[in-house]
């Protein structure tokens, strides 16, 4: 199977449902992250991220929890809903040997067994801007400032929910996609550092690039993202146990 037919075929059942498919080697991935978080695949194997846009809450997740009646308050049930959906992506693909990596998933020492915000980066879906991409800047060196990425459809609407690993696909011929700098001014990058360290919760750094998004989060999904978790069953008149 080519990447071609490969990525046609993923696109096709993640598209419908609000998520986007970004195909990267994972040779790509382990150049860029240090020994602990590499993964254990050849160079050339392939690897699909995916991205939820700001049409997964609608066409997705709300369809998911009108079929569930409850659940458990230590259980986030996007993370469910988006492990169900995933998992189902899986099988259709039963000729391969995929490993499935999900975004919250952490290893044995508890670190996260994929950075997702790297893979976004090398797969070419969302820049990932980070202090050295900074030149001068106003903060102490011992300052913690935590990078952001950046799609160039829709800013800071939207999130990594995991990649596929197809054990036994090697690609050496996959063509590199080079993320868009869509924060390109030190302005700009200052400002959105500011707002997402700072201010993350007012969505403020999300708009950076407000006169290109494209489409942004329903007023229902913020509303849902800004309440407790404990208290989010109320707005799906779920009931947790």
């Amino acid at each position: 199977m080519c990447e071609d037919d490969l990525t046609k075929r993923l696109t096709g059942f993640v598209k419908e449902k609000g998520l986007e498919a970004y195909p990267f080697l994972i040779g790509w991935y382990n150049e860029r992250v240090t020994e602990e978080f590499k993964l254990s695949y050849p160079p050339d194997t392939l690897a699909v991220l995916l991205i939820s846009a700001p049409g997964m809450f609608e066409l997705l997740f709300k369809p998911y929890m009108a079929n569930i009646s409850s659940w458990t308050l230590d259980v986030d049930p996007l993370d469910n809903c988006m492990k169900k959906f995933l998992s189902e992506l899986v099988s259709k693909f039963p000729e391969q040997k995929v490993h499935l990596i999900l975004d919250y998933e952490l290893d044995a020492m508890r670190r996260p067994k994929l950075l997702v915000q790297t893979a976004g980066h090398v797969a070419g879906a969302a820049y990932y801007y980070q202090r050295e991409c900074l030149g001068m800047h106003p903060w102490a060196n011992d300052k913690t400032m935590y990078g952001v990425s950046m799609h160039p459809k829709y800013g800071g609407w939207f999130a990594f929910r995991g990649a596929l690993i197809f054990k036994t696909i090697l690609m050496p011929q996959l063509a590199r996609r080079p993320p868009e700098d869509c924060v390109p001014s030190q302005e700009m990058r200052l400002r959105l550092f500011e707002q997402f360290n700072h201010f993350w919760q007012d969505w403020s750094y999300r708009d950076i690039i407000q006169g290109n998004i494209v489409q942004k989060y329903s007023e229902e999904q913020k509303i849902y993202f800004s309440t407790h978790p404990s208290n989010r069953h109320e707005l799906f008149n779920g009931t947790p146990v």
